[in-house]
């Protein structure tokens, strides 16, 4: 998918589901860290994601695993830019760019990346929206709870989805006054970020409440540590739960799914697609 077929399913009424596939430029992210770092490995694994069926690239230079330490904006432009580049040299599928640092995102936007995925919800640099305006390019808005430094040290709320969709209200407000078009707004609750187990599951079993909003929904579940400790199972062995999770999400309404394994989520997508028109 283009960045010209993307703008258009963002305008559409039907949305068909969405696969972000997740290419992490970093020695230290919680699944793959340092697997795809080297301009090769990383390269080849988007071409593979891409022939597995994959809408969009996700490139990340820095980890935001639980815990983790920020990297300088250098370090993190030298780990995006050269497969930035590349893959764009090869490919016109859409890029996002994973990134709370206003300069790395601009910097991306210039060498071919469309989407701005923030964690942060524009809060970590009050550049950011700055960078938004200047591209009018589509943004992910998510939902975070501290930062990844201090994020899961005791995550608690009141009442975890209302005190999400409360926070989205007030950052799409701050969005739209700052120029920001209801088209370009997509919204992640932040699965795993500042959140406990209870809480994961919480977000799911409700996802339909972030939908009813009216905004594309993007679902981060892909081997998070939420399905590792329901199953007792290692990062790489979650692939059954993060299938699991996705499959809910997109029964009840949601739009983009963020995943390491593009091609298994792909195929259970269709399965569930040709269930549905069988029905007709």
């Amino acid at each position: 998918m283009n960045i010209a077929q993307f703008s258009s399913w963002l305008d559409s009424s039907n949305k068909r589901p969405l696969i972000m596939g997740i290419l992490n430029v970093t020695p230290d992210s919680f699944s793959d860290g340092g697997k795809f770092i080297s301009l090769r490995t990383g390269y080849n694994h988007a071409i593979k994601m891409i022939e597995e069926g994959a809408d969009i690239i996700d490139i990340g230079g820095e980890s935001t695993r639980p815990f983790s330490n920020p990297v300088s904006v250098q370090e993190e432009l030298d780990r995006i830019l050269p497969i930035l580049i590349k893959i764009r040299s090869k490919s016109d599928i859409t890029i996002s760019i994973d990134t709370t640092k206003a300069k790395v995102a601009k910097e991306a936007l210039l060498n071919g990346a469309n989407i701005i995925n923030d964690i942060s919800g524009f809060s970590f640099d009050n550049q950011m929206i700055n960078v938004a305006q200047q591209f009018n390019c589509p943004i992910v808005l998510m939902h975070i709870k501290g930062d990844p430094k201090t994020m899961q040290i005791n995550p608690s709320y009141e009442n975890v989805v209302n005190e999400i969709k409360d926070y989205f209200v007030s950052k799409i407000n701050f969005l739209k006054q700052s120029g920001i078009t209801k088209n370009n707004i997509i919204l992640d609750p932040g699965i795993g970020f500042g959140k406990s187990v209870k809480d994961n599951f919480k977000i799911l079993s409700n996802i339909n409440e972030f939908v009813e909003m009216k905004y594309p929904i993007l679902i981060g579940a892909s081997r998070k540590s939420f399905i590792g400790k329901t199953l007792d199972t290692d990062v790489q062995n979650r692939l059954e739960g993060s299938l699991a999770a996705n499959l809910f999400a997109l029964q009840n309404g949601c739009h983009i799914f963020r995943v390491h394994d593009v091609m298994q989520t792909k195929r259970a997508f269709t399965i569930h697609n040709k269930i549905l028109i069988s029905k007709e």
